[in-house]
């Protein structure tokens, strides 16, 4: 029997964030539990699982993009608890974020 996009995704968020995911997600069961849904099924089990880029990759990249929108600290947390679970270190977190700087200007 084939997973389902909700279980492969569970399933690398839990790779990802461990529990930071999924508080997240509970997080949005009363507001918007379709959001969750959607969060789980396309980012993690549609993007997450895509075989290009390694999981340390995406999770810079994914820094990056929050460091560059802005507005986005509760985000960036998560997703720096996530880059460190997945292997990257805590001085290429910052060199993400100094390279960032030269583009999207100073906080």
């Amino acid at each position: 029997m084939e997973k389902s996009r909700y279980k492969i995704g569970l399933e690398k968020l839990s790779e990802v964030d461990g529990n930071a995911g999924d508080q997240v997600i509970e997080s949005l069961k009363d507001v918007a539990p379709d959001l969750g849904r959607l969060i789980i099924e396309f980012t993690f089990a549609d993007i997450y699982t895509r075989s290009v880029l390694d999981l340390k990759e995406r999770e810079r990249m994914t820094l990056s993009c929050l460091a560059s929108i802005g507005g986005a600290e509760n985000q960036l947390r998560v997703h720096i608890n996530g880059a460190l679970n997945v292997g990257v270190t805590a001085k290429e977190i910052v060199e993400v974020f100094i390279h960032c700087a030269v583009y999207v200007g100073f906080p």
